[in-house]
């Protein structure tokens, strides 16, 4: 692996670092056929890469880290490639939660984690709770999940509240369905990565991507190193961030963006 930080790339402040920082962790597979090694082979590495990122992150003073690791989708994986996965997330959580507690990293998941293993359920909520009370880089790894499963389920939490009387409907609004998100209490992402070339998001974090900002890199992630990903914050820090207004020209205040127009984009 590179050193962090160690690129001739202008490197961004962390005070100009994005919030939260979303990646799809794509390319494994393909990275271990180029080399000729089973998929299984490039999930290894893909993880040891995780454990790089997780702390170059934080040095950069993002606040918020969720990484894609295992959609609803990829159940329909072969049953051995499936098992490695899990069997990869096991061992990185009983590996790092140390480091992660005294790197002052808190642990959260997003996802269906009833369809997991009992076991790495329970692995999951000691993690989280050993690294609660932590106060710097919050990781979030996404498991089991889908974009459009989560909002079915947060519709079905609010119907059943409507049901039970609990609920008014006209007291729904995007707040409400954001609350009963799986990202609850979590900001939405201003950044979201893609690596290894795809330009599309497939099914992740839809309700809160809709105005984060997109980086896609051929770099598949195994190769995916700090420098890489100050190639991502550069090119972030660089964006015009819009939602929705219009430009505020440089000679306005702050109090007088209130007063510009809406833009549709």
């Amino acid at each position: 692996m590179s050193k962090l930080g160690s690129s001739n790339t202008t490197e961004v402040e962390s005070s100009a670092a994005p919030r939260h920082v979303a990646v799809i962790m794509d390319g494994n597979g393909r990275w271990a056929r180029r080399k000729g090694h089973p998929r299984v082979f490039g999930h290894k590495y893909g993880a040891e890469r995780v454990r790089e990122i997780v702390e170059f992150a934080g040095q950069k003073g993002v606040k918020y880290l969720t990484l894609y690791a295992f959609s609803d989708e990829n159940w329909r994986r072969p049953v051995e490639e499936v098992g490695a996965i899990m069997h990869l997330l096991e061992h990185y959580l009983r590996k790092e939660r140390r480091a992660l507690l005294e790197k002052n990293v808190r642990f959260k998941t997003v996802g269906d984690l009833s369809r997991l293993s009992i076991g790495l359920q329970k692995l999951i909520a000691e993690t989280v709770d050993m690294l609660d009370d932590n106060t710097g880089l919050t990781l979030i790894v996404a498991v089991s999940y889908g974009g459009r499963a989560e909002i079915t389920r947060a519709v079905k939490k609010i119907a059943d509240k409507v049901f039970a009387g609990e609920l008014n409907p006209d007291q729904i609004d995007q707040e409400l369905i954001s609350s009963h998100l799986d990202t609850e209490n979590i900001p939405d992402p201003d950044l979201l990565i893609r690596t290894s070339g795809e330009l599309r998001i497939s099914n992740f974090l839809l309700w809160q991507s809709a105005y984060t900002e997109f980086y896609f890199t051929d770099v598949n992630w195994p190769d995916f190193d700090g420098v890489e990903f100050e190639k991502a914050l550069l090119a972030y820090s660089n964006r015009e961030r819009r939602f929705g207004q219009s430009a505020v020209p440089s000679s306005a205040g702050a109090g007088n963006v209130a007063n510009l127009g809406a833009s549709t984009c």
